[in-house]
């Protein structure tokens, strides 16, 4: 089965590379087509228009910057998509936008799973991504397979269902990131070193992948992207959203969005870990290490 990667960003590219390393046939498509374009000495198949990308396509992957470009190719491809095609989303949408996309495509005669990752730019090219899907049980036991070269993946329910599990995951990663920053800013503040105070606590209830890596990061003062302040603040907007479908109030996600919405306005394109700089500014005076930034 011939499968089609529509989306060759920072995320899409190490992903193909995986599709293609497990020996999967792969046509590649991008609205900038240089980028497509450069898979081909990988063994991807660039194609340069959308409609002769995805014809006859039995697996279609998405990975794309939001839902309404989403849907916007969504319905671009509908025309020329095979009868009981199957479209896998792997990019990250409002739970409501992924529910739309499925009754679309079902109406169509066509088939629909939301599939967001987590695991960032890294976990893409080491094909340790995870992956929450959202959808039939049927339709995910097909696709599993080809989301296996690329992570782990979880049927975590219904069409939408994954969006929700990457909402959460999000929920949890940009509340942790800025905790984490001010534990470092705390501990600079206060005359400890925050370098050994991280190593001191690494092991314990502390510990996360969030200390591992983005303490690192704030350490070095590394806030070159690779989840981007511009990305996470759309996630949080995209959480309360789904808070709000829900019934339900989340104070802390409120306040976490608040930090991401300021620093938007200076850093959009830095690294989601320069929540610190955020921090920092609401502080003057105090700074974490000597280093220079790098954003």
């Amino acid at each position: 089965m011939r499968i089609v990667f529509l989306g060759i960003g920072l995320m899409g590219e190490p992903m193909v590379r995986r599709l293609l390393a497990a020996g999967h046939a792969v046509t590649v498509w991008n609205r900038t087509y240089a980028k497509a374009e450069a898979l081909a000495p990988a063994g991807a198949l660039p194609v340069a228009r959308l409609h002769e990308a995805v014809r006859d396509a039995g697996i279609v992957i998405s990975m794309l910057e939001a839902g309404p470009i989403v849907e916007q190719v969504m319905r671009d491809a509908l025309p020329v998509l095979a009868p009981n095609a199957l479209w896998v989303d792997m990019s990250s949408t409002r739970q409501s936008e992924a529910q739309a996309f499925h009754a679309l495509l079902r109406s169509q005669g066509r088939r629909f799973v939301d599939a967001p990752v987590s695991g960032g730019v890294a976990g893409a090219a080491a094909g340790t991504l995870a992956i929450m899907a959202g959808g039939d049980a049927a339709d995910f036991a097909e696709v599993e397979p080809v989301l296996a070269a690329m992570g782990r993946a979880t049927l975590v329910g219904p069409a939408g269902s994954g969006q929700v599990a990457k909402l959460c995951n999000q929920l949890i990663v940009g509340a942790t990131i800025n905790i984490v920053a001010e534990a470092m800013l705390l501990a600079q503040a206060a005359g400890a070193d925050p370098a050994a105070m991280r190593a001191a606590i690494r092991g314990g209830f502390a510990e996360s992948k969030i200390l591992e890596v983005h303490g690192q990061r704030m350490l070095e003062r590394n806030f070159v992207a690779g989840g981007k302040v511009a990305t996470q603040l759309k996630d949080q907007r995209n959480i309360l959203a789904a808070a709000e479908a829900a019934g339900v109030t989340l104070p802390v996600t409120e306040l976490v969005t608040e930090r991401y919405r300021v620093l938007a306005q200076t850093l959009p394109q830095a690294d989601h870990s320069a929540a610190l700089v955020g921090l920092e500014r609401l502080n003057p005076g105090q700074r974490v290490g000597d280093a220079p930034d790098q954003v």
